[in-house]
């Protein structure tokens, strides 16, 4: 009975051995160079089928004929339990021309073949496309960023699919890691002795590895990337000169899901990239039905837009798209460390963050996201929409997440804002907007005050919105202005008389004071 995935590129058989461990499997004979493109089962009571290139797992039958049974049919390897016959067992693998490796009595043969399952697969992972290994590269160098340490992004065969640019002092497994493309032996079996790669298997907590001065090992955090059950890889932060960020561990783990998508995705080429479907739901293009049931989401739940936006747009193109990925990799990693649903897609010059399930303003998180891109040297703003119902209502909650961006826009002083604390100056906006785009609701007697300032000097109009600002307490508003009450007073007389306006109507004062909104926005 195969097992096998025909697309699989192999691994070599001594680089499955380090990702499983020797506790798991032994070599007893056989080259350990010989790659493996699959994992086979051979059981007596089927019917013996090919298993080129495979590792056997020879379930339930014993002696020598089994193994050259194996070997017949095109394994490059046989694992059987250990047990007294071993050494007629080597005496067939060896004349049979395939390696033989022994499994303890305590393993049950369908988790180990999960396990070969896992490690084989990841393989596969690492050897695609390389724009996915760019993605991971640029991944890498936005966590190095956020963490304050030197990344390396492996796969369950502890091949480093992508590193982090660093100008820190590295240690030196970091150096053969890098150099060689995989963690040296030595080390991986220190890792493993010491229990980490079970922790990084078996869970998603991020784990620590204290210092080793006299192994040349500086301190470390590492998680692994998971997909449900199946470990796909782990990434390793390692500590320089610098202790690590106060929230390493948080991005560490936000970086661990998005690594996960990508290689993932791998796998699936055909399907619709996850950002392609973010970017639909947020613009309307796509329906949420769609992207909840290709994204495993609930398209019934609420959700919250959260808007990141550069404070100032990169005129040269190749450095505004830069400074947009690194903005989408920030955004994205701390994100999905906050809710492990979380999207994340670009639009135009803003990256957008749908948080499902949110019920209210995640507003710690922006400031924590927008203070992640300062430290990387990019300022941003972020405006947060009101909860959206439904993932359907995603496009209206957006919406509200722009309009808060625009009116930002005026207040750079500002980092982080909801709907609900700009309402009205974001309502004020769209009403002047409206009366800008129909001259037939502009009021001649602030044309003609607007005109008087521009012929003759004056300042009558910020006179006159000052005072009404301040409610007609001309002691706060010549304070504003900087100049005495009594000036102040005789430009209000100046500008009712030079505009024919007529203050002490209350419905003609409030429109007065939007006409001069307007003309001085």
């Amino acid at each position: 009975m195969t097992l096998s995935d025909r697309t699989t590129p192999g691994m070599p058989l001594r680089q499955l051995l380090l990702a499983v461990g020797e506790p798991v499997l032994e070599p007893a004979t056989g080259d350990l160079d010989a790659r493996v493109h699959g994992v086979g089962i051979f059981d007596p009571d089927d019917e013996l089928g090919g298993f080129s290139g495979e590792l056997v797992l020879v379930v339930g039958a014993r002696g020598r004929e089994a193994v050259r049974a194996a070997a017949r049919a095109g394994a490059v390897a046989a694992v059987v339990r250990h047990d007294g016959r071993l050494d007629e067992l080597r005496a067939a693998a060896e004349s049979s021309g395939i390696a033989l490796l022994t499994v303890g009595p305590d393993m049950r043969w369908d988790q180990l073949q999960v396990l070969l399952r896992e490690v084989l697969d990841a393989a596969q992972l690492a050897a695609t496309s390389e724009a996915d290994g760019g993605d991971l590269f640029a991944l890498a160098q936005t966590v190095a960023v956020l963490t304050a340490g030197s990344v390396t992004i492996e796969d369950a065969g502890n091949r480093v699919l992508a590193y982090s640019r660093s100008d820190d002092e590295i240690d030196e497994l970091r150096r053969l890691s890098i150099l060689g493309w995989e963690g040296p032996e030595q080390y991986l079996a220190l890792l493993r002795e010491w229990g980490v790669y079970q922790r990084l298997r078996s869970s998603e907590e991020v784990v620590r590895v204290e210092e080793r001065p006299e192994l040349g090992i500086r301190r470390r955090l590492a998680v692994g990337i998971r997909a449900g059950n199946q470990h796909l890889g782990a990434i390793w932060v390692q500590e320089g000169a610098q202790p690590f960020a106060e929230r390493a561990e948080s991005a560490l783990l936000g970086a661990a899901r998005l690594a996960a998508v990508q290689l993932l995705r791998r796998r699936s080429p055909s399907v619709r990239p996850r950002e392609d479907l973010v970017a639909g739901l947020l613009d309307g293009r796509i329906s949420a039905d769609l992207v909840a049931g290709q994204l495993g989401l609930d398209p019934a739940a609420p959700a919250v837009v959260l808007a990141f936006a550069p404070r100032e747009v990169e005129r040269d193109r190749p450095a505004h798209e830069l400074h947009q990925l690194e903005l989408s990799h920030v955004v994205s990693v701390h994100a999905t460390s906050y809710r492990r649903s979380a999207l994340v897609g670009t639009l135009g010059a803003r990256v957008y963050a749908v948080l499902p399930e949110a019920r209210s303003a995640p507003s710690t998180l922006a400031r924590q996201i927008v203070a992640a891109l300062q430290r990387a040297g990019l300022r941003a703003q972020a405006g947060i929409g009101s909860p959206a119902p439904a993932l359907s209502a995603v496009t209206t909650a957006k919406a509200e997440a722009d309009r808060v961006l625009d009116a930002m826009a005026r207040t750079p002083e500002r980092d982080v804002a909801t709907i609900a604390e700009l309402r009205a100056e974001i309502l004020l906006d769209e009403t002047l907007t409206v009366i800008e785009a129909k001259p037939e609701l502009r009021d001649p007697a602030v044309d003609a005050l607007v005109a008087h300032d521009a012929e003759h000097g004056t300042e009558l109009v910020p006179s006159l919105l000052a005072y009404l600002d301040a409610l007609g307490d001309v002691r706060a508003a010549a304070g504003e202005l900087h100049i005495h009450p009594n000036t102040l007073r005789h430009r209000i007389r100046r500008a009712t008389a030079i505009g024919g306006l007529h203050l002490d109507d209350p419905r003609e004062r409030l429109f007065c004071h939007l006409q001069l909104l307007l003309a001085t926005r």
